[in-house]
């Protein structure tokens, strides 16, 4: 039985690789949150999939050992937000945070008006990233500068809005369910929908309700989450690795054809589908297990050369 925690021990052991859902608590950064459980864990290799604003709550997967390496599969993953927008404010940081740089009436705006305008923010849209981001410019982070006095022009960016619901509308205040790709800048859409209208806007609030296959109902508080690492029973609130990408097509492979995946070896696949094969529906990427049930690499398709290729080999 693993011994209970005490500060300053180390609760690194064999089951130390995994997921983390976390419902991050207002106030506190992504980064914060990592270096808490860093400290918790004694693990080293710790990383988050998808920065949430230091004001923002919910869902924010945490990678430990070896389950960092998936970390891009999660990033990739569609995204859903509850935002709360509030109508007849702009400000320089597009939230609740910063100073206001503008205002409107938005008394007259009425549910038809506001779901028109929203219309034309569904599917493939254009986002300008905020000033005060941490996309680089030369370097630096934009909120960096921002914080100097420095705007820079930014490039607009290629985002997709799978879902955008209107689920309430207490006037000024709108909030939305927004079901987005990755690189999606929920401060961008309340500011556009604020110009859209007329008016200006910002965003009040928002929760990350899912990030891939995570949810906030199932989502530890990081009070819960201490307590566990006290009680050395934090091992319940880890997820395997492979649940970041269950996804995915999963296959069982030979011992000949593990040994070559650990070599970093190309293979074909039998029930995987093999790229190149005509009339073939063929993933991108599929899961590979060895014979006696363990988890052992994502691998990428090559339609060029008809094999699938090694990408994150994890034995």
């Amino acid at each position: 039985m693993r011994r209970g925690y005490a500060p300053g021990d180390s609760c690194r052991g064999p089951a130390m690789d995994g997921i983390l859902n976390i419902d991050k608590p207002p106030g506190k950064t992504s980064f914060t949150i990592v270096a808490m459980i860093r400290r918790l864990s004694g693990e080293r290799r710790v990383g988050h999939a998808g920065t949430l604003d230091p004001a923002a709550t919910g869902v924010l997967p945490v990678c430990l050992g070896r389950g960092t390496r998936v970390i891009e599969f999660l990033m990739d993953t569609t995204k859903t937000y509850r935002a709360e927008v509030e109508l007849g404010a702009s400000t320089d940081t597009y939230d609740g945070t910063g100073r206001i740089t503008g205002t409107g009436d938005a008394s007259g705006i009425s549910r038809q008006q506001l779901e028109s305008a929203l219309d034309s923010f569904r599917g493939a849209i254009s986002q300008t990233p905020p000033m005060y981001s941490a996309v680089k410019y030369r370097g630096q982070p934009l909120y960096k500068l921002a914080r100097a006095g420095i705007e820079i022009e930014r490039k607009s960016r290629p985002a997709t809005i799978h879902r955008l619901e209107l689920t309430d509308w207490q006037p000024p205040s709108v909030t939305l369910e927004v079901e987005c790709s990755k690189g999606t800048y929920i401060r961008s859409l309340a500011h556009d929908l604020g110009q859209n209208l007329g008016c200006g806007a910002h965003l009040k609030g928002l929760v990350r309700t899912r990030c891939g296959v995570f949810g906030i109902e199932e989502a530890v508080t990081m009070s819960r989450l201490e307590e566990a690492f006290r009680g050395g029973y934090w091992e319940h609130y880890l997820y395997p690795i492979d649940a970041a990408i269950r996804h995915h097509h999963a296959v069982v492979v030979s011992d000949d054809t593990a040994a070559a995946i650990r070599r970093g070896s190309p293979v074909i696949l039998e029930g995987a589908g093999n790229p190149g094969n005509d009339g073939e529906a063929i993933p991108e990427h599929c899961r590979a297990y060895t014979l006696d049930g363990r988890f052992l690499a994502v691998l990428r398709n090559v339609p060029e050369k008809g094999v699938w290729q090694p990408k994150k080999v994890m034995l």
